[in-house]
C-alpha cells in the first residue's frame, strides 16, 4: 500500500503547479488528482470493493471497483490501468471508457475526480493490502442501498453513482 507517494498539486484549473508528498496535499487540502472505476461484469452487475481497514481514508468501507491517486507525471489514462491492475488484477484488452470528471472541491477530498468504466474480461483478483472483500451487485442493489442511507458506502462512492446515474 502506497502511504506517502508523490502526487501533482494542481490549481482551480485542473493544471499543475507543483509535486507534493500525498500526506501534505491531504493535511492541507490541496487539489490534485485521483481515478475512480466502475467495473462491471457481462450482466451488468458492478464490482464494490470494502476498502482495507488499514486504510487511512474511509477504512472498512464500501466504494468503487478500483481507485487511487495520479501519480506525479502520470496521465489519467495510466493512473486508471495501473490501479486496475494493482488492486483488482485486471488488465482490460479494450479502450477504458471516460464517463465525467469531477471537479476539485470538499465533497471530493479535494481531487478532480476521473470516472472510468469497463468491463472485467477475466476473474477479479483482489489485492490484499488494499481491498478486504468484494461483491458484485446489480444497478437497482446498488439504488436501493443508497436510497436506504448508504450506510457503509464512502461518500465518493455516493457522490460518483449519483453523477453516473445522471448520464
Amino acid at each position: 500500500m502506497k502511504i506517502d507517494e508523490w502526487l501533482d498539486e494542481v490549481n482551480e484549473q485542473d493544471e499543475v503547479i507543483g509535486q507534493r508528498r500525498r500526506s501534505e496535499i491531504h493535511q492541507s487540502n490541496l487539489r490534485h488528482r485521483s481515478v475512480h472505476l466502475f467495473v462491471f461484469d457481462q450482466e451488468g452487475r458492478l464490482f464494490l470493493q470494502k476498502r482495507s481497514h488499514r486504510k487511512d481514508v474511509h477504512p472498512g468501507l464500501w466504494d468503487t471497483s478500483a481507485a487511487g491517486h495520479v501519480d506525479a507525471g502520470e496521465d489519467i489514462g495510466t493512473s486508471a490501468l495501473r490501479e486496475l491492475k494493482e488492486e483488482l488484477g485486471l488488465a482490460p484488452k479494450t479502450p477504458l471508457e471516460f464517463l465525467l470528471k469531477l471537479e476539485a472541491e470538499a465533497t471530493t477530498g479535494w481531487e478532480f475526480i476521473s470516472l472510468f468504466k469497463t468491463i472485467a474480461e477475466s476473474p477479479i483478483t483482489l489485492e490484499a493490502e488494499e481491498i478486504d472483500e468484494g461483491q458484485w451487485l446489480s444497478e437497482s442493489a446498488v439504488n436501493a442501498w443508497i436510497k436506504m442511507g448508504g450506510e457503509g458506502l464512502t461518500p465518493t462512492f455516493i457522490h460518483l453513482w449519483t453523477h453516473y446515474r445522471r448520464l
